[in-house]
């Protein structure tokens, strides 16, 4: 089956992993118009840790094995739990988050025998760090969940998908439609921007793409895994407690944390400066016609993507969707009701994708 976005699945891998590396791609986009990128020298963190090299608390707190996967070059870490002939949910995390987001969230799917497979966005967690801004772009990031589907062999996929696992995980899902079987969003957007009123504030919107300012806030000072969360939950001493640790432990380094603050900055604040509005046109195109169970599941205190807006734009996209089921929470509501969320994931799933009586 063609790839709806090109050749995500197949982009060429780059030489074995070292500090320095060259790479040479070629992207095929929307429309076919064609964006070559010319070899060039990439800076890297070369990533050999695992969930248990992260102290004790991590551990406990987010159980699983520490998978890898080469996805066009780069190492994709990963866990995939569960049965593994069970119906997989995939579950897709934003910036500037990892796995560990959806710890409270994996256990009550495991525990109703679904398979479930959490990868690391490159860039962040566990998986490998490019330096280099043009390893972020919304394509690479697709082919890359697309590489990783296609390698795990995923079938009768429920997507899951939070902030910019949207955009990303929702491309991905256009692009092997013929392995979805139904999806969730949760705080995030599928359209041409602004995505909704907060991207439009001067604070702290402007901020982010101040050319000093902003990577030395969320670079440097690494503002977004700290305060940039925890502005963005209701219970801020279980944050400081039970997650932030586990944040900040995977972007020890300000150039590790360069997607923290370039993905913002895609989204612009002059619309007339859009570079990917193309591809979000593309991407709402393609999910209107999208005709597989949907749901939609928010937090309450949502102040990023405020639930009563953003749930009547998406049933615009899926009039059939079920919700929006509303939980505690703000931005980040895998914070404050985990749990609340895997349950209502359980009960979508099995009538979505049951699993298979036993012989």
């Amino acid at each position: 089956m063609p790839d709806a976005l090109g050749p995500l699945g197949s982009l060429p891998a780059r030489m074995p992993m070292c500090r320095l590396a060259d790479r040479s791609a070629i992207l095929t986009l929307c429309g076919g118009c064609r964006i070559i990128m010319e070899r060039e020298s990439i800076r890297m963190t070369t990533i050999t840790r695992t969930i248990n090299d992260l102290g004790p608390h991590v551990a406990r707190r987010y159980p699983f094995h520490s998978k890898f996967a080469n996805v066009n070059g780069w190492r994709m870490h990963y866990i995939d739990e569960g049965p593994p002939n069970a119906p997989p949910v995939l579950m897709l995390h934003g910036n500037p988050t990892w796995g560990y987001l959806w710890r409270d969230t994996i256990p009550p799917l495991l525990r109703a025998g679904y398979r479930v497979i959490v990868p690391d966005q490159i860039g962040f967690g566990l998986s490998e760090h490019p330096h280099n801004a043009s390893a972020h772009s919304l394509d690479n990031h697709a082919a890359n969940l697309v590489a990783l589907i296609d390698q795990i062999d995923l079938n009768g996929v429920l997507f899951v998908c939070h902030d910019w696992g949207g955009p990303t995980g929702l491309a991905a899902l256009l692009t092997r439609r013929h392995r979805a079987a139904a999806v969730a969003v949760m705080s995030t957007w599928a359209w041409r921007t602004p995505a909704s009123e907060f991207h439009q504030q001067i604070l702290p919107w402007r901020l982010m793409h101040a050319p000093i300012v902003g990577p030395y806030v969320l670079a440097r000072q690494g503002g977004f895994p700290g305060r940039g969360i925890y502005l963005s939950v209701v219970d801020r001493e279980r944050f400081l407690a039970d997650a932030l640790p586990a944040y900040e432990a995977v972007l020890p380094d300000p150039d590790d944390r360069r997607l923290t603050w370039q993905w913002p900055r895609s989204i612009p604040i002059d619309p007339s400066t859009d570079i990917t509005g193309e591809r979000f046109e593309w991407l709402e195109a393609g999910l209107r016609a999208l005709n597989i169970p949907a749901t939609i599941l928010w937090g309450r205190e949502d102040e990023v993507f405020t639930p009563d807006v953003m749930g009547a734009r998406w049933h615009e996209i899926w009039p059939h969707a079920e919700g929006p089921h509303l939980v505690t929470g703000k931005h980040f509501l895998q914070e404050d009701s985990g749990t609340e969320i895997g349950h209502i994931l359980v009960e979508f799933a099995q009538r979505c994708i049951p699993i298979p009586p036993k012989d």
